[in-house]
């Protein structure tokens, strides 16, 4: 029985932080077990809004994070977006197949325009972001993407690529795609204004120290009108509660606190000392292991992994072209 491919990435502009591991990374470590899974470095995308010192700085560093939390490279294929211009050409020719007023309509690309004030200078390599995930996802057959909520539209839009290209060039040549969702929500920030990001600066960082951790939990947002211990709390929207949803085993237990704090009695205090206490005991084996990497095996991986998925990007170009009928040199 053939596995299913299974294609996710993240973008090198910093360390992964606990949102990426809600989002998709525990995930990740489940799926590599029954699938054929490849996760890119999308280095390309990142360029769209970052610098190019940030990005090759952290290629190597959001390696360590997989590797740290569980991804095996001997079932995981790692490959870095900039080293297969096969995804930069089939995003190219994907271009043809989708309108300038379709990419402005995509709920995620215009949500990201706002957050990042693009509005009266919006990169086009900024708004075609989505062909190219198209690119990265269709280039390998991917059966599965283990998305967050925000990212469907991403999905949808893939699929709406797809159908086009079948379409205009005959099917069977890149197929449709299904989203993986988290069963858990992504992340909210420690501030509570949004959800947790690396550019934001409100996020807790997988390799984050001890001291790192317990300030930032400390910090973060719970009830502004929970003044008083004995006075009763809101459990919604409070930050800790969401971490602890995420992060603390004891669902049970879990359900008392909520009552508790609902009804009045129970302490911000105690509930960040549970929590950085809950952390703490997660990402300590994480950062051990992380602090046991080095740069050149990372590479080593990186590398070996990119000439691996190049092999499949390749494949897949050489049936793109002769169904677009763009292989002269071949026919002639």
């Amino acid at each position: 029985m053939l596995m299913s491919i299974i294609l996710t990435g993240d973008r090198p502009t910093g360390k992964l932080h606990l949102g990426h591991y809600v989002g998709s990374l525990k995930s990740r470590v489940e799926l590599q077990e029954k699938h054929e899974q490849y996760v890119m470095i999308a280095d390309l995308q990142a360029m769209t809004d970052n610098n190019a010192d940030i990005i090759s700085t952290n290629i190597l560093e959001v390696m360590k994070d997989y590797i740290s939390i569980g991804l095996n490279p001997d079932k995981t294929t790692f490959l870095l977006q900039s080293a297969i211009p096969e995804l930069t050409e089939l995003t190219f020719y994907y271009m043809n197949l989708v309108t300038l007023g379709r990419l402005e309509r995509n709920p995620t690309v215009k949500t990201e325009i706002q957050q990042k004030n693009y509005e009266n200078s919006l990169p086009m390599g900024f708004l075609c972001y989505p062909v190219s995930q198209a690119a990265d996802i269709t280039i390998f057959q991917a059966d599965f993407v283990p998305v967050g909520n925000d990212q469907i539209p991403m999905i949808e839009q893939t699929n709406e690529i797809v159908r086009k290209f079948s379409a205009t060039y005959g099917e069977g040549i890149v197929k449709e795609a299904k989203a993986v969702l988290s069963n858990t929500q992504r992340l909210v920030g420690i501030d509570g204004k949004a959800k947790a990001s690396k550019s934001l600066g409100n996020a807790i960082i997988l390799s984050d120290s001890e001291e790192e951790i317990r300030r930032k939990v400390f910090e973060m947002y719970t009830d502004p009108n929970h003044i008083h211990v004995s006075d009763p709390g809101k459990v919604e929207g409070n930050v800790v509660f969401e971490y602890l949803d995420a992060f603390y085993e004891d669902k049970n237990h879990l359900e008392d606190l909520k009552a508790h704090y609902a009804k009045g009695g129970l302490g911000d205090v105690k509930l960040k000392k549970l929590l950085n206490q809950t952390l703490q005991d997660f990402i300590a084996p994480i950062r051990e292991r992380r602090n046991a990497l080095n740069d050149a095996d990372m590479k080593n991986i990186l590398l070996s992994g990119t000439k691996k998925a190049r092999e499949v990007a390749v494949r897949t170009m050489k049936n793109v072209r002769s169904a677009m009928k763009i292989n002269f040199f071949e026919q002639h």
